[in-house]
């Protein structure tokens, strides 16, 4: 098997004309690194060759790098019904490049892209209506980026007075104070090993 994806990746590489640089197999799957703007043209290529016929986009995300200049990566997945093959594509973009919007290629990325711009604010160049999905429109910041506070910056709560819903800073009025010599704080009983545990 390992054989048949390396042998499909040097063909794919091969014959793309330079929009899938190159590509690797790890863990029994073909990883294919493209170019941020060609992306319509590599997709395309993938769908329509007959040798590989990828008609379906199963998913579209994103991994965040924030060591890197190009932080995310973009992320394809795609699947051959007719060879039976899954592969990933991956292109770099960094917080303010856009990425060519793969709409035109399979539609169904529209929403994976919103996904993708609400989660880690990568922008899809040419997509019909890039506005966020998942979090509030006076949303800030996004969510799944390795920076993102696990707090978040706001608090949304109900106002019994005002009858709306309202947005207030986030604020940690008390901490819990955790004793770590115990799993099983407040266990009836004492466990082997529980320094805290009354005598006997």
């Amino acid at each position: 098997m390992s054989q048949d994806l390396e042998a499909l990746g040097q063909a794919i590489v091969a014959n793309s004309a330079g929009a899938i640089a190159s590509y690797n197999v790890a863990f029994g799957e073909l990883n294919l690194l493209g170019s941020a703007n060609r992306v319509v043209e590599l997709l395309t290529y993938l769908r329509d060759h007959p040798d590989y016929r990828f008609h379906q986009l199963v998913d579209l995300t994103a991994v965040d790098y924030p060591e890197r200049a190009a932080r995310f990566d973009v992320v394809y997945h795609l699947l051959s019904m007719v060879k039976n093959v899954r592969v990933r594509v991956k292109v770099q973009t960094d917080e303010d490049t856009p990425v060519s919007s793969a709409t035109p290629v399979f539609p169904v990325a529209d929403w994976f892209e919103r996904e993708v711009f609400d989660m880690y604010g990568v922008f899809f160049e040419g997509h019909p209506d890039l506005r966020r999905i998942l979090t509030d429109y006076g949303f800030h910041g996004h969510p799944l980026r390795k920076d993102f506070p696990m707090t978040g910056y706001v608090e949304v709560r109900y106002d019994d007075e005002l009858k709306r819903v309202v947005y207030e800073p986030v604020k940690i009025t008390e901490y819990r104070a955790f004793d770590f010599l115990s799993p099983w704080e407040g266990a009836k009983y004492a466990l082997p090993g529980d320094e805290k545990a009354e005598k006997a």
